[in-house]
């Protein structure tokens, strides 16, 4: 008797220790990056928002009200990546949607070592990859506190926005090919697709060469192929903290091309509400109410179409690097006696200097340099213009001082870089013209949502000033994890109970 009763202690101990020596984490982590996405539209439309979709998630979450992007250019790759990373393209390396890298302009994914899956194998819009991310993300730190044992999958149309969040030891991640009319991915992840796919991809086929990214059925897509992605892949079913990376692509296209104002903005986050209520039912259904972590939040805002602003007598505009960029190569050609290309390309108000042909030509960069900037200064519609190398010794507000540093990758990000009046953007503003664009400081442009929902989150909101940097600081807090390498946020101690 007195060994069965020691027998029984010995169990019972040993069920205590195991259990308290078990993390307390989520079965699922859910990120929701809605691209483009204004931190005001949450209260423009919210009227005409369901109970089940935004409304709810502010209502049952909690919403940082006063979220910020703290580096410029504020644009989509750099976005998801500072999302996921907690950190700036001076550490990540993603200076923009596209940037110069090794002399050649590249996209934030472009990868000619690897192959389409899923599309022809030379398909470009498959040769994708995160390796020209410098920085690891919540879900590469997720594998590594599991042993490898967790899931990550990123889902979106566009690849930079699947790819960037997901990371560099994720699962997979699928993006959508406009050529192929369907979702694909690359043979950094896989060499074939999986079976469920590609019976997803037969169900949901669209003709070749039809874009769904600047229709409302993009956002439905990518949130069924989210679902097929929790479903089939049993996300939030395994021992270990899974998580899936989403991101929603044609809120930024409708937005390009109609603005933040009319049907077309209005009926996407229309269908986006809609869409992100079926969402969260299937995540109560298949995970359970409760037993996820969800965030959403945007990779960067928008500005009003300067022809709006001007009909009621704000001001607005728009910047033309190719007309900009031209004009200063014909003054820089008088100036150095050389006609030429002397401005190699310009990328979200950033300048590169082609600089084999100033070396070719034995002109030096840096005088180059100086008499641009000078010439530059000139157009009104120019704030500042800044030399990358030599931000510190520039008059410039402190606060976009720190957001210039912090955009500035040495090898990527160019030479110098222009910063644009309040309520101006990227783009010539033609007497025609009605679309939006972004990429400034401007708090249009850099004011996002930031709502948590969830495991162990709180109802809840705050005004105290929280950044873009904070959100994967704040989940791997929550998850008992290290944060990201190059993270440079803070946890948000007030969303968590």
């Amino acid at each position: 008797m007195r060994k069965l009763f020691c027998t029984l202690a010995l169990l019972v101990g040993c069920t205590i220790m195991a259990w308290a020596g078990k993390v307390d984490r989520p079965k699922l982590v859910v990120g929701i990056v809605v691209d483009q996405m204004r931190w005001d539209y949450l209260h423009y439309y919210y009227e005409q928002y369901g109970e089940g979709g935004l409304k709810r998630l502010l209502n049952d979450g909690f919403s940082c009200d006063n979220t910020m992007i703290s580096y410029v250019p504020t644009v989509t790759a750099i976005g998801h990546s500072c999302v996921y990373t907690g950190s700036v393209p001076a550490f990540t390396g993603i200076a923009g949607n596209n940037f110069m890298l090794n002399g050649r302009n590249v996209t934030s994914v472009t990868d000619t070592t690897v192959y389409a899956v899923g599309s022809d194998k030379e398909n470009k819009d498959g040769k994708c990859s995160p390796r020209n991310l410098l920085a690891n993300t919540i879900g590469d730190q997720l594998k590594i506190a599991t042993d490898f044992k967790a899931k990550v999958i990123g889902v979106a149309l566009k690849d930079r926005a699947s790819i960037l969040p997901a990371g560099h030891a994720a699962d997979a991640a699928y993006w959508w090919d406009t050529k192929a009319g369907h979702f694909i991915t690359s043979n950094y992840y896989m060499e074939q697709l999986p079976r469920w796919m590609d019976n997803f991809n037969r169900i949901h086929h669209t003709e070749p060469g039809f874009d769904i990214k600047t229709s409302t059925k993009g956002v439905t897509m990518t949130f069924k192929m989210a679902e097929e992605v929790i479903t089939r892949e049993r996300l939030g079913k395994h021992e270990q903290t899974d998580m899936i990376a989403v991101s929603i692509s044609s809120t930024d296209a409708i937005g390009h091309a109609y603005s933040t104002r009319g049907k077309e903005n209005h009926d996407v986050y229309m269908q986006l509400d809609k869409d992100l209520t079926h969402f969260l039912r299937t995540l109560d259904q298949e995970v359970g109410r409760g037993n996820y972590l969800l965030f959403l939040t945007a990779d960067h805002g928008a500005v009003h179409n300067g022809n709006f602003l001007n009909s009621h007598k704000l001001p607005g505009g728009g910047f033309s690097g190719r007309e900009t960029s031209a004009g200063l190569d014909k003054y820089l050609g008088q100036k150095f006696g050389k006609e030429g290309k002397y401005i190699k390309t310009v990328m979200d108000c950033r300048f590169y200097l082609d600089h084999d042909f100033l070396k070719a030509n034995g002109i030096d960069a840096q005088a180059v340099k100086k008499e641009a900037i000078k010439w530059l200064k000139q157009d009104p519609q120019f704030a500042f213009v800044v030399d990358y190398e030599d931000v510190n010794n520039q008059s410039v507000p402190q606060f976009l001082r720190e957001r210039i540093i912090n955009g500035y990758h040495r090898l990527r990000s160019g030479d110098f870089m222009i910063v644009l009046q309040g309520s101006h953007m990227h783009g010539t503003v033609g007497p025609d013209y009605k679309g939006t664009s972004h990429g400034t400081w401007n708090p249009d442009d850099s004011h996002i949502p930031l709502i948590f929902m969830g495991w162990h989150v709180k109802q809840g909101s705050t005004s105290t000033p929280t950044y873009m940097t904070d959100i994967a600081a704040t989940v791997c807090a929550m998850l008992h994890i290290q944060m990201p390498d190059c993270c440079i946020g803070n946890a948000i101690q007030e969303v968590w109970k």
